[in-house]
């Protein structure tokens, strides 16, 4: 039985299992936020990563890939091993529905697991909660695992969703904290993501900042009809 399985952090950019197709799209009434810890891969038990899991949030959209495993049961039980691994501090698998434009009216996948986390730090001992802006950089700028440090993985998603076509001032103005705290810290300055812009009167590429808005994404709301999964 294929299945498809939603990712929105290091899934973006490193699936890391053998997928038969992926789609750049949506989920909606859920936003990214930095509020889960992680002990073994980016951090350590005395000194947690942060990173990112869903948060429930009514009328925000949160942009990933979805990828789409099928091949028979062996391939299938070996991509869902794999991710529950890998995905060991999320206590939660759901159903959601994937789009791919914010203009479509239909889902173009239901039933697409995303795994999240219960936002309690009693029954989810893995939930940080939410902390001021710069006390997150400041833990992400000093945390680091046996898979890398805490900044690598925060860059690595700025720069994915920008790859993708959807950048998350969230996620940007996260990152621009933490760099403010490497160049206290004298660690060198990391490289600011910047886009090329084309001015038409000279035909020259300069490249600017991306503005900083609300990291919540306008959805347009439609009513649906009973959602029919789609296997492309």
């Amino acid at each position: 039985m294929v299945f498809w399985v939603f990712g929105y952090g290091s899934l973006v950019w490193n699936p890391g299992f053998d997928y038969d197709d992926k789609m750049i799209g949506f989920i909606t009434d859920y936003r990214r936020v930095f509020d889960l810890a992680c002990i073994d891969h980016r951090g350590t038990p005395d000194h947690p990563a942060r990173t990112c899991t869903l948060e429930k949030y009514q009328g925000a959209i949160c942009w990933g890939t979805a990828y789409c495993v099928g091949g028979g049961p062996e391939k299938e039980k070996a991509a869902m091993e794999y991710l529950e691994r890998r995905e060991c501090e999320y206590d939660k698998k759901s159903l959601v529905e994937f789009f791919k434009d914010e203009d479509d009216v239909q889902p173009t996948l239901t039933g697409v697991i995303v795994f999240t986390s219960t936002p309690d730090k009693v029954s989810n001992k893995y939930y940080l909660g939410p902390a001021p802006l710069e006390d997150m950089a400041r833990q992400i700028a000093t945390a680091h695992g046996p898979c890398g440090n805490n900044r690598e993985y925060l860059f690595s998603l700025e720069k994915a969703m920008f790859d993708i076509g959807h950048e998350e001032d969230y996620i940007i103005e996260l990152a621009n904290e933490v760099r403010k705290v490497l160049e206290i810290k004298g660690a060198g300055k990391e490289k600011r993501l910047i886009r090329p812009v084309h001015t038409p009167e000279k035909g020259l590429i300069r490249p600017v900042h991306t503005p900083l808005k609300s990291h919540i994404s306008p959805l347009k709301i439609h009513p649906l009809v009973e959602a029919v999964a789609g296997d492309s």
